[in-house]
């Protein structure tokens, strides 16, 4: 049996410890700081260690293990990263422990990767195999740890991976895998942009390998990628793939197109969920799904939240969760949307330029509201590209400065405007994460009025 250190007590690292434990191998434990958690690991370990991650203690650690399971949050320069390669040992992340253990015969993943729209594609594709019949659950960087679920009877895993998780895979080579689209992102954590797109590219070490056509730099990178190709596109389903053709999203793989669904029933609404759509049904009908499965399912499908979603209409005026738009990228599918906004915008930019974002929208702004640690880099950038919109900072620094920001861009925005959450940042400076950011949103619209029109 080999001796592993978990580093991280999440929910990813506390099931790692637990599976690698039942199993019946050592595990040693790494975590900061003491906490409730570790001490739950405890009696399932050969030890634990906190403290400095350069501490000898913590080095003592490392070399006595064979392997090193990390946090997806923890990244390559970090002192425990460079210690266990210094070392020698191997390095990866849950995903990746997952695909080591997991048994023969285990279920085939469907995995999916991109800068924007993963929850929402891969949900949307457990939707459509839950439909099919199939035993399937949405996994990965949501839901369940895949460590666990592997063990379980499924017939199909959809698996989302973030470019974290893929980062540290070395053997992981899921079945099926999905590139959605590229943007900058994660660039502190990366180092640069190749590191990002490297690990993005990481998805695409299966037999059949699904790409955005309308993406450059994702079409060129699947123009080389291994295994079979399968493109799709908002335009004209193009042969071998899938796209839109008189409004409904088509396979063009056979002899004869096959329409699946119109496009005018993908909820959420939007350009860039009718991309999600046609990604989940490309990976869907590549691994056997019927065309019936792929209509249920998408029209069925219960979108996630803080995805563009409407919270309420008051006074003439909707308001707009996106706050799952954690980069530019994101928020630009968002702003999209939308002719008349008032945006709200701000938090963590993780060193990517909303420039272009910032000139991409400005002529759909009506106002801003700013906050976050980062709002004086958006507020530059609307000098530049926006200068006739009015421009509001709310300097408070925690999740009550949700209430002054939401009263603020009430009083920009008039009948047939839209108050849209679509922050193009992360959120953790003020937030526990980008759902308490709009759960917060949501009360402070709440709190306008006791009677909004419609929620």
């Amino acid at each position: 049996m080999a001796r592993y250190l978990v580093a991280g007590t999440g929910i990813a690292g506390a099931e790692s410890a637990r599976v690698l434990a039942r199993a019946g191998h050592d595990v040693v434990v790494y975590d900061q700081a003491e906490s409730q958690r570790l001490a739950e690991l405890e009696p399932l370990t050969v030890g634990v260690v906190t403290g400095d991650p350069e501490a000898q203690a913590v080095v003592d650690a490392v070399a006595s293990v064979d392997e090193v399971v990390l946090s997806p949050g923890i990244p390559p320069h970090h002192p425990l990263a460079l210690t266990a390669l210094r070392f020698g040992r191997p390095v990866y992340s849950e995903p990746e422990l997952a695909w080591r253990l997991r048994p023969a015969g285990a279920a085939p993943w469907l995995a999916v990767t991109g800068t924007n729209g993963k929850t929402t594609t891969v949900t949307m594709l457990a939707a459509i195999l839950s439909a099919a019949g199939l035993r399937t659950e949405a996994l990965g960087n949501i839901g369940r740890p895949l460590v666990d679920a592997v063990f379980d009877d499924y017939d199909v895993l959809a698996v989302e991976l973030s470019s974290q998780q893929l980062h540290w895979s070395q053997e992981l080579a899921p079945e099926y895998g999905v590139l959605l689209n590229l943007a900058d992102d994660h660039l502190s954590w990366h180092g640069d942009v190749h590191g990002y797109v490297q690990a993005k590219t990481a998805i695409w070490r299966g037999a059949v390998n699904v790409g955005n056509l309308d993406d450059p730099q994702v079409a060129k990178l699947l123009s080389v990628a291994p295994g079979q190709h399968i493109g799709f596109t908002l335009g004209p389903a193009p042969q071998g793939g899938f796209g839109v053709t008189d409004g409904m999203i088509v396979d063009n793989r056979g002899t004869e197109p096959v329409p699946l669904i119109a496009v005018d029933r993908i909820r959420p609404p939007g350009r860039h969920h009718i991309a999600n759509a046609l990604a989940a049904a490309a990976m869907a009908r590549a691994f056997g799904v019927d065309a019936t499965a792929v209509a249920t399912g998408l029209a069925d499908y219960q979108p996630q939240p803080h995805r563009n979603v409407l919270v309420a209409t008051v006074d003439g005026v909707r308001y707009v969760d996106d706050s799952k738009g954690t980069n530019p990228h994101a928020a630009a599918a968002a702003l999209a949307s939308y002719d008349r906004i008032v945006w709200i915008a701000g938090g963590q930019l993780k060193g990517v330029d909303v420039d272009p974002l910032v000139a991409s929208a400005a002529d759909r702004l009506r106002g801003a509201v700013l906050l976050g640690a980062d709002r004086a880099e958006l507020a530059t950038s609307l000098s530049r590209h926006a200068p006739g919109i009015p421009v509001i900072e709310v300097a408070r620094g925690d999740d009550e400065a949700m209430t002054e920001v939401v009263k603020a861009a009430a009083a920009m925005a008039q009948p047939g405007d839209v108050v849209l959450l679509s922050p193009a940042a992360a959120s953790y400076d003020m937030f526990t994460g980008y759902a308490h950011r709009g759960q917060r949103f949501a009360e402070a619209v709440a709190a306008l009025t006791s009677a909004p029109e419609s929620a």
